[in-house]
């Protein structure tokens, strides 16, 4: 009994408002065994004298304990005990006078009845179905409420007998919905049958057979919301989810509730926002089928509008020196996200349209707040609306450059944010158009001294005009725009020296930085302008409020310095560097938040960009913090979604559904830091190559476990950059010490090919991988590296066509429409990409094993073989084509074995209507003539005429024809060079010198220029023509080349083709014939070949 009230004591402590008890008491309970914690647990909840709060504390505990340690618990309790939990906490369902411990009891049995199913759906807790069928038929309203609770917490509670029980558990519900004296009792079971409906979402047939049960779901949605209560509202947006198609029998019904409810000023922001929600989602998961409903998607349009109207008037905004960030439950916030996201899920087609005259009549209204929400408005469909706005974009540029000079600050704020967005996502388009208008109204918008609030989003607007304006259009106005800058810079300099006011200074610089950052060597002149009173700043800006200024300025002067390049900004470099050092040894004082850190690791990266090797020494320095950021590990924790309603959003969390009730919470703070910190070592690695080796070792141990960092996928995407980088910073150690590197990475980053979720990043990945492969050649993967690459490339290739056969099904769905086939063409696009990267890591393998690697080639062959069928899309058969080239480049002449699966594809492929296709199988042919032997030879032949054809239509210099016309000459080339038995060359000679020179594929280009320089050395009398006549021709062809850069300047090619040139130049009057022939820039170009060669 005293072990027991000592136990008591300590569930008291554990609920404690003073954390030192609390925390005691915490590690207190964690040593107590785990069975002794079920039993001390189960008493407590089972002893009525005890204190409420303690009862409901032990039930929490108990559920948490069955959800987080199950396994290691339950199994080792004696089957006495086992069997005298399931008793007891059904017996105490029954019993318990106390609803809040009783509900509490339920989430118990319901966690215990989730790990007694196993893994063949075997309920190994019989009695609980018995009691949850009882309970349901009970006269009594609380166990009645019980069952209810249970099956909404565990919905899959029937396990594989759910079939079997399926009527009844309908009847169960739809019995409870229409309880006519109970309101909680419908409420619940509109909720269970909420929660039965999304565990079993993929079940379209149970879906369907529950449909007629949701008009009693929107019942209950529309009673309890005027009860105060809006978890079933919940449910509902659950279901717009992830069950979006149940909904449609009724959708027309759920679309006038959602409406219904939130126009309705009675409810709170939150119900009203949440009803808003459901229609928003849908036009995200089912967005074709809400574009069948486009009259009440448009009467949605004005309900976001009249809540973004939903402002205050605030005496002190305009002054406002710090920014709190947006408050997310505002009406204003959610209309104007709402709008955001509702564009982009139905499209500008269907939203324009129905929000264009509303917009208008706001930008009217002599209210400002309607002005405002109009203008904000704008600014948010932008990304939706792209192409329907970009149309009309002079209308609406003209128009809200108006509001620039609007009477009310908040006003002329939302302008500036609307030319902002709109720079952002019409770039660089509106910058081509409007720039004379955008820059003048920014910068009188800018002037404006007695609203900072005002003047710092100008400043801001400017940037992001300035970050995608193109260079030239920019130039025109540096004068002015610097002018102004400069200005202002000086007089709040002296604010902040005077009042202490950063705000506008904050964003000056950031522009100061945007400006310079486009206008590259241009900013030169006005370097001397900034340099020293930027320095200022970072010098003297070091109170704790003014971290964020130091931060900006830190980047500005960085961005200046790689501007205007290293001659001069050399002079100051040393000083900024100490500077920047000094920053970084009070670094270890510095708190994990300070927004200086970001700022300093690119800072030191651009430093290491405009030094090159000379950064070197400041390594030592830098490498600390930069590595201390990329390990930061983010706090994480695997909840139960009843604990997860204690944790807000709102101090940094961001959570997960998995489903199941459980939830998974991340701690985001540090996350953006840790990225850029990872890109920064990537860009150590790129620049400083040997320099950095070092480092590679500690480096290279912190990337491979990020790989699987799935928090951020920048993160991610920095260490697969980083691998093939890091092996080349080791290369300088010896074979040896960069083959320990590779291995300590290879498993990881196949590994990582099959487990990435996410395509962008995995393109990385696998691009990187096709590198490491080319930089470690042959030897450099095992025979269980090989075995597991097999199985995942057959894998991707499989999910390649897998993923087509859905998309052609999406085709025949009953809501298919045109913006469904956008969509499906970017997932096409996707899939591509990925089909591009399998082809890069066979590539590495083919050119670094050569023929022995063909047996294991062999299990992908067929996949292979698929993507060039001819009924295929194109983008398949080029990439088809591609490895069939690359397996005839490296592993002739044993290809041949394989030539009956791609030989005639290949041929016929070289006219194909695709040019993509028509380049793969020419350099396929190129690569027969030149790699392929003997065997190859008929086809060569066969092939001639067809390239001749294709170079010879009428169109094959057009701009998308002109790789594959290349290819082709190229090939025609490689033959008569590599194979000239099966070609009439003297015939063929003077045409293909006709076709010279290749502009467009620089690596064929090279090819006709090494083929060209045989002929010249061997004097082939018809290239060279009679009496040399042909020889003009040939120094246009080859001045071409050179001021194409199709011919590099340190390649053997080039000092052959100068050599060609010597010659010439002694026999004085060809010497004036061929130079005559040539414009100034052909001159120029033959000058700079001999001077470089």
């Amino acid at each position: 009994m005293a072990e027991q009230q000592q136990f008591y004591l300590l569930l008291g402590n554990l609920m404690s408002p003073d954390n030192n008890v609390r925390k005691q008491s915490e590690e207190t309970y964690d040593t107590i065994p785990g069975s002794t914690k079920v039993t001390f647990l189960l008493q407590a909840i089972r002893d009525a004298s005890a204190a409420e709060e303690v009862r409901q504390m032990a039930a929490v505990l108990l559920r948490r304990l069955l959800s987080s340690a199950f396994e290691e618990v339950y199994p080792g309790l004696t089957i006495d005990v086992q069997m005298a939990i399931k008793t007891e906490l059904l017996a105490s369902i029954q019993m318990d006078g106390s609803s809040s411990i009783r509900k509490k009891v339920c989430d118990v049995a319901a966690e215990l009845a989730r790990n007694l199913l196993d893994d063949d759906g075997n309920n190994q807790w019989p009695e609980i179905l018995k009691f949850l069928f009882e309970s349901v038929n009970s006269q009594n309203v609380a166990l009645r409420e019980a069952a209810l609770h249970i099956f909404w917490n565990f919905p899959g509670i029937f396990g594989n007998q759910q079939q079997h029980y399926m009527e009844v558990i309908k009847r169960m519900l739809v019995q409870c919905m229409q309880d006519q004296e109970n309101p909680q009792i419908r409420t619940l079971a509109a909720r269970a049958t909420a929660s039965f409906i999304l565990s079993n979402e993929s079940n379209t047939a149970l879906l369907k057979h529950f449909s007629d049960l949701l008009p009693g779901i929107l019942q209950a949605v529309n009673e309890s919301c005027y009860q105060g209560d809006d978890a079933v509202l919940k449910s509902l947006v659950e279901i717009a989810d992830t069950a979006p198609k149940y909904l449609r029998p009724n959708l027309e019904a759920t679309l006038q509730l959602c409406l219904k409810l939130c126009a309705d000023t009675n409810l709170t922001n939150m119900q009203r926002q949440l009803a808003l929600e459901v229609i928003v989602t849908l036009s995200e998961t089912a967005a074709a089928m809400l574009r069948k409903h486009t009259a009440i998607v448009a009467q949605s349009v004005p309900q976001m509008l009249s809540m973004m109207v939903d402002l205050e008037e605030d005496e002190d905004w305009a002054m406002a020196d710090e920014l709190e960030d947006d408050d997310f439950d505002s009406n204003a916030v959610a209309g104007e996200s709402a709008l955001d996201r509702i564009a982009c899920g139905l499209g500008g087609k269907i939203v324009l349209p129905m929000i264009k005259q509303h917009i208008m009549q706001m930008l009217q209204n002599s209210d400002w707040r309607y002005r405002h929400a109009g203008l904000m408005a704008l600014s948010a469909i932008g990304e939706g609306c792209h192409q329907q706005m970009e149309t009309i974009l002079n209308e609406i540029v003209s128009f809200v450059l108006l509001f620039c000079q609007d009477p009310h600050p908040r006003v002329r704020y939302a302008a500036c944010n609307a030319i902002g967005q709109m720079a952002t996502d019409f770039a660089p388009t509106f910058q081509k158009k409007f720039h004379d208008k955008v820059i003048s109204a920014l910068l009188q918008t800018m002037e404006d001294q007695s609203n900072p609030r005002v003047q710092a989003h100008a400043a801001a607007a400017l940037i992001n005009f300035t970050e995608d304006c193109p260079k030239a259009l920019l130039i025109p106005y540096l004068d002015n725009l610097v002018q102004h800058l400069h200005v202002i810079m000086v007089a709040k300099l002296q604010e902040l020296i005077q009042k202490g006011t950063k705000l506008v200074l904050e964003q000056v610089v950031t522009s100061i930085a945007s400006v310079a950052d486009t206008a590259e060597e241009k900013f030169v002149p006005y370097y001397d302008l900034f340099m020293p009173s930027l320095k200022h700043i970072v010098e003297n800006a070091v109170q704790k409020e003014l971290r964020l200024l130091r931060g900006k300025t830190i980047e500005c002067i960085s961005l200046i310095g790689l501007a205007v390049g290293k001659e001069k900004f050399m002079p100051d470099a040393s000083a900024v560097m100490q500077l920047l050092l000094k920053t970084q040894t009070d670094f270890n004082d510095l708190e994990d938040d300070d927004p200086q850190i970001s700022y300093m690791i690119s800072a030191w990266a651009r430093m290491c960009k405009i030094l090159g090797k000379e950064f070197q020494q400041y390594l030592p320095v830098v490498m600390g913090p930069l590595m201390k950021t990329a390990s930061i590990k983010p706090e994480v924790a695997l909840l139960d979604t009843q604990d997860m309603e204690n944790m807000s959003e709102d101090d940094g969390w961001e959570f997960v559904n998995l489903g199941d009730q459980q939830s998974f919470g991340i701690k985001t703070a540090g996350l953006e830091e840790k990225a850029t910190a990872c890109q920064m070592l990537v860009c150590y690695a790129k620049e400083l190559k040997e320099g950095f080796v070092e480092y590679t070792e500690q480096v290279v141990k912190l990337m491979v476990p990020l790989l699987k960092f799935y928090f951020h996928d920048g993160v991610r995407v920095a260490a697969a950059e980083s691998m093939p980088l890091l092996l080349e910073c080791a290369r300088v150690r010896g074979p040896e010490y960069l083959t320990q590197m590779w291995h300590f990475m290879c498993d990881a980053l196949i590994k990582a090919i099959g487990t990435e979720p996410d395509s962008d990043v995995l393109s990385e990945i696998m691009h990187s991988f096709a590198k490491c492969i080319e930089l470690m050649g042959d030897g450099c993967l095992n025979n269980e590296h090989f075995e597991e690459l097999g199985g995942i490339l057959k894998g991707k290739l499989e999910e390649h066509f897998k993923n087509q056969e859905l998309r052609q099904a999406k085709r025949q769905d009953e809501d298919y429409d045109e913006q469904v086939e956008e969509t499906l063409q970017d997932e096409d696009e996707n899939d591509v990409y990925i089909l591009t990267k399998v082809s890069d890591i066979l590539h590495a393998v083919f050119s670094s094993y050569k023929e022995k690697i063909l047996p294991w080639f062999e299990q992908l062959l067929q996949l292979i073989v698929n993507l060039i069928c001819p009924h295929r899309p194109w983008a398949d058969r080029q990439w088809g084509l591609c490895i069939f080239d690359d397996v005839v480049e490296h592993c002739s002449p044993s290809s041949f074995k394989y030539a009956e699966y791609f030989l005639r594809p290949m041929i016929q492929s070289l006219c194909d209507t695709s040019p993509e296709v028509r380049q793969a199988a020419a350099y396929g042919i190129g690569v027969m003539a030149q790699f392929g032997g003997e065997n190859y030879r008929p086809f060569c032949t066969e092939a001639i005429p067809l390239l001749i054809s294709v170079i010879q239509a009428a169109d094959s210099r057009a701009k998308e024809n002109v790789n594959a016309t290349e290819n082709c000459i190229s090939a025609v080339g490689k033959i008569m060079r590599y194979r000239p038995e099966c070609i009439n060359v003297n015939e063929v000679l003077p045409h293909w010198v006709s076709w010279l020179p290749l502009n467009e594929d620089k690596e064929e280009a090279v090819h006709t220029f090494n083929y060209l320089c045989d002929l010249i050395e061997s004097n082939n009398p018809v290239v060279l023509g009679p009496d040399n006549t042909n020889l003009p021709k040939i120094f246009i062809i080859i001045a071409e080349g050179v001021a194409n850069e199709s011919i590099k300047s340190d390649d053997d090619c080039s000092k052959r083709l100068a050599n060609v040139i010597r010659q010439v130049q002694v026999s004085g009057g060809l010497w004036t014939q061929c130079v005559s022939a040539l414009n100034e820039i052909h001159q120029k170009a033959i000058q700079d070949l001999l001077n470089a060669a």
